[in-house]
């Protein structure tokens, strides 16, 4: 009788249901400290703004309307910024959990209106520009680590430290000059040329909205208009992804069982692909994340180069008129960018290595 009982059946103490998988526990830790997290941000984010130097009552009514207290206190009114600050956080959370942002000091817009304007097109141009890294670089770096010590991974080395070294803003302006100005192959600036009438709104993705319409037209536009930011802003990363994917490839390269793989007699082709390459790409997940909200939340100087109205334009002006709501609402969409980009990267380490599910 005691052979058909089960293993946990015989042990004294224990449970006979099956625990919970450890990485969804490991999930729903993530997914809870994410959210403290995200509360704190806000905390952070409201303090630093408010203690910025600079009165925005005076950045947003201009010299004449500053001089009259009646005007200067109507505007503290209309935005709360006549009460103490511990006040105007409780307002902003209760709002924020409403899906409030507030209201624009300058364009007298909700700040959400305002995001859902400007964030698709740098999603656009974001998701466009690491595609191009992720491919490029990744491929580079496989074929500098497979060549190691060649003239082609010595080639790869320089033009990936090149790649890193140049500034971005500098990149840009260069491109512009020779493929817009001197070539006139690529568009220069802006999402579409002034013949061509803006897309309905559906995604906020020219390209996409334009084919859902059989604009094609208007989508080829866009799609022109994409390629040279997007190339600008994949270089970086392009010599960043080399580099460390070059380095993770290395790791595994020489392991036992990848030897035992090529005495097996497998082609080279298969080792790299579902060995080699599944071994290394969880640190180069890592950085192809870090890589993605980089370029979702730091393009400022090549969205203004380019004239493109992204989410950089938007926190650039912002910045610059002390508007505190809109401030706010990037400084959140921000820290929003790395807190999902992050859990994401965690998901994908459990489904691409077995190992952290079951640790």
């Amino acid at each position: 009788m005691a052979r058909g009982r089960s293993l946990g059946a015989l042990i004294p103490g224990r449970s006979r249901t099956r625990p919970p998988r450890p990485f969804l526990r490991f999930l729903a830790r993530r997914f809870v400290a994410l959210l403290f997290l995200g509360l704190g941000i806000t905390l952070v984010a409201f303090l630093l703004t408010n203690l910025a130097p600079g009165d925005p009552a005076a950045a947003n009514l201009g010299q004449r309307a500053i001089e009259d207290p009646a005007a200067v206190a109507s505007f503290r009114e209309r935005y709360g910024l006549d009460k103490s600050l511990p006040e105007q956080y409780g307002i902003y959370v209760w709002r924020l959990a409403h899906g409030d942002l507030g209201e624009s000091q300058q364009a007298r817009l909700p700040v959400t209106e305002e995001l859902g304007t400007f964030i698709p097109a740098t999603a656009e141009l974001a998701l466009l520009s690491i595609l191009i890294a992720v491919v490029v670089g990744v491929g580079l770096g496989i074929l500098a680590a497979i060549r190691q010590n060649r003239l082609t991974d010595h080639v790869l080395r320089v033009v990936s430290l090149t790649g890193v070294s140049m500034p971005t803003f500098w990149l840009a302006l260069v491109a512009l000059y020779i493929f817009f100005f001197r070539l006139n192959w690529l568009p220069g600036t802006g999402r579409l040329d002034p013949q061509f009438s803006e897309p309905e709104h559906r995604t906020g993705f020219f390209t996409i909205d334009a084919l859902l319409q059989g604009e094609w037209a208007t989508a080829g536009d866009a799609a022109r208009h994409l390629v040279l930011p997007a190339l600008v802003l994949a270089l970086y990363n392009i010599g960043l992804l080399t580099r460390y994917t070059r380095a993770a490839v290395l790791e595994v390269v020489h392991n036992d069982y990848i030897r035992a793989a090529r005495a097996k007699g497998i082609s080279e082709r298969r080792i790299v692909l579902r060995h080699v390459l599944r071994a290394a790409l969880p640190s180069v997940l890592t950085v192809i994340g870090l890589a993605f909200a980089n370029v979702m939340t730091g393009a400022v100087l090549v969205e203004n180069i380019f004239a493109w109205p992204g989410i950089g334009q938007y926190a650039y002006r912002s910045a610059t008129t002390l508007d505190l709501p809109a401030i706010m609402g990037v400084s959140l969409f921000v820290a929003v960018v790395y807190i999902v980009v992050n859990f994401a990267v965690d998901v994908l380490y459990g489904v691409i290595d077995p190992r952290i599910r079951v640790s």
